[in-house]
């Protein structure tokens, strides 16, 4: 499907160079002189590199056609992750590198959106927020405005965020899975 350069949007996939390319970062610029144009950093699915292209707002590009299945995930080993569709009980399994830290925030039974190109599963979408406990975190400082400090803190799983100082060990929070930020306490 033709889409124009002025609808490029992060997350997209779009078939490129004979290459399929995922939108990482996406700046939209109307220059005093000249047209307006769209500069676009994207990364490559098939050979992980990255590109950054400009192109023009009369310029269109192919966005790649994308089948949306829900999975449910099993379990992970060494190498891959594992998931089930819970309809057709079609089990899958996707490179560990293919999903990156976001894999970190998945547990058993976590319903998430896999995106297939020709029967090939090509990314996770996981849902927008994950809810996480706290494993360690430093003691709050006694005088620190807690508007524009935060502290490092370690989830169960691994992860390192930067939480507010009042988050303590053992504390729920919930962790926006786009940006790998703390969202609230739960």
């Amino acid at each position: 499907m033709k889409i124009n350069a002025t609808e490029i949007r992060v997350g997209m996939i779009l078939d490129y160079k004979q290459d399929l390319w995922e939108v990482l970062k996406t700046n939209h610029v109307k220059p005093g002189k000249g047209g307006a144009f769209a500069q676009v950093e994207m990364k490559s699915l098939n050979k992980n590199t990255k590109l950054n292209e400009r192109f023009r707002s009369s310029e269109t590009v192919e966005k790649a056609s994308l089948d949306e299945i829900k999975f449910n995930y099993l379990y992970s080993d060494e190498n891959s992750y594992y998931f089930i569709n819970p309809e057709t009980f079609d089990q899958i399994d996707i490179v560990k590198n293919t999903i990156g830290d976001q894999g970190k925030l998945l547990s058993e039974n976590l319903e998430v959106l896999i995106n297939f190109h020709n029967d090939k599963p090509l990314n996770v979408k996981l849902p927008n927020q994950i809810n996480c406990k706290i494993k360690n975190t430093d003691a709050a400082i006694k005088g620190q405005t807690v508007s524009s400090s935060y502290k490092p803190a370690t989830l169960s799983n691994g992860l390192q965020v930067q939480v507010p100082p009042f988050i303590e060990n053992d504390d729920t929070i919930v962790i926006d899975t786009r940006t790998m930020e703390y969202v609230k306490k739960i």
